[in-house]
């Protein structure tokens, strides 16, 4: 951990990191955590961990921070770190995602970089404002869509931008999962409880939560957007607030056509999370259970396996890789991954303000937003029955 006024800005010192949420019983807030530390590029230094004081200075204190340096507040953590001599430099943000605006706005404004969990902000209105003000800002913005992360999605992206697909034609995206079948929010388990809050999570509730991950996948992969929508939401658990399946019909610029489909009331799914993409000269199919293994079709052809590491492999991929192949990586390194490339971003930006190199690829907020318009349209085909939008 880092002793106040013990580093400064050097170009090979780690980066002062806070925190804004994660705290005791919190999954994502570790994560991000185990993300920040693989590389070594990150120390966490601060942290307003929890909005209940007693838990987040009990959550502080077991996480090592020193106790002046461990928040009641996030207001209160930016306004004390951005006066520090050795203050934080950026700040992850893992909180629901009704509170992912005031926070980042908090950091934003005293230019402090900001790592937010997705989706951007429970509201496109909100997602608006925080785009704004990132731009405003010029501090680093990254959205942990962490499946952007993995090597064999960097391989798609370049094999799609290389033509190897030709035009594209149709593009599949599902995220299926099953832990919601029941009402388990009614038992006060804390994951279920905020997710299906539209308070807290949002007008979306499958859609919000797991639809933007498969929505950002097929779009960071084919280099799409799409342009209009038509979406059927469903609450299939009764009494629960917001939607838990949705399947949507896209139409991308372009052309090409698309379906996604997202659930979490689907018996034996865990996160099934896969994507296919099919073009004039071939197809690509590639799922998150399986991520170290991708598989390619020329048209005509018989259908070839390309795994991380192996014969096929491009550099996209091996730029993301850290172990050998035949070695499994999986989600904590693709989530390393996005905290690896915001690194590079920040010591870029720590640089008098330079740009990292072109390879440098993360989620940015311009992500987020139009994760935030394809929830908003998604919500308003389903409430027109399913009828065409435009985002």
């Amino acid at each position: 951990m880092a002793i106040e006024g013990g580093k400064d800005n050097a170009a090979g010192g780690r980066i002062r990191l806070g925190m804004v949420g994660g705290g005791e019983g919190a999954f994502i807030g570790g994560v991000h955590r185990i993300a920040a530390r693989l590389d070594g590029e990150f120390d966490l230094v601060a942290g307003a961990l929890s909005s209940d004081p007693d838990r987040a200075r009990a959550s502080g204190a077991a996480l090592g921070l020193m106790p002046e340096r461990s928040y009641a507040s996030f207001a209160e953590m930016a306004k004390r770190e951005a006066r520090l001599k050795n203050g934080i430099e950026a700040v992850a943000i893992v909180t629901p995602n009704h509170m992912h605006y005031p926070a980042a706005r908090e950091f934003l404004k005293r230019g402090i970089h900001v790592i937010c969990d997705k989706p951007l902000t429970s509201t496109l209105p909100d997602a608006r404002k925080l785009a704004a003000l990132a731009e405003k800002s010029g501090a680093v913005f990254v959205l942990t869509h962490n499946y952007t992360g993995y090597p064999m999605v960097r391989q798609a992206r370049e094999m799609i931008a290389s033509g190897m697909l030709g035009r594209l034609r149709v593009v599949q995206a599902e995220y299926p999962q099953d832990w919601l079948s029941e009402r388990l929010e009614a038992t006060g388990q804390k994951q279920a409880d905020w997710r299906t809050d539209p308070a807290r999570s949002g007008a979306g509730g499958c859609v919000g939560d797991i639809g933007t991950h498969a929505y950002n996948l097929a779009c960071f992969v084919t280099g799409l957007a799409a342009e209009e929508l038509a979406a059927d939401l469903t609450t299939f658990v009764d009494g629960r607030k917001l939607d838990d399946n949705v399947h949507v019909m896209l139409r991308f610029s372009g052309g090409a056509r698309g379906m996604l489909w997202a659930s979490q009331v689907a018996p034996g799914n865990e996160n099934g999370l896969r994507l296919r993409v099919y073009g004039e000269k071939g197809g690509l199919e590639w799922e998150q259970e399986q991520p170290n293994h991708l598989w390619y079709t020329p048209f005509g052809e018989e259908k070839r396996l390309i795994t991380r590491g192996g014969a096929g492999a491009g550099a996209a991929a091996a730029r993301v890789s850290r172990i050998p192949a035949g070695h499994p990586e999986g989600y904590l390194e693709g989530f390393a991954n996005i905290y690896q490339e915001a690194a590079r971003a920040i010591r870029a930006a720590r640089d008098g303000g330079g740009r990292p190199d072109p390879d440098v690829l993360y989620p940015t907020v311009s992500d987020g937003l139009a994760g935030m318009a394809f929830i908003d349209a998604c919500v308003r085909s389903s409430a027109r029955n399913g009828q065409w939008v435009r985002l």
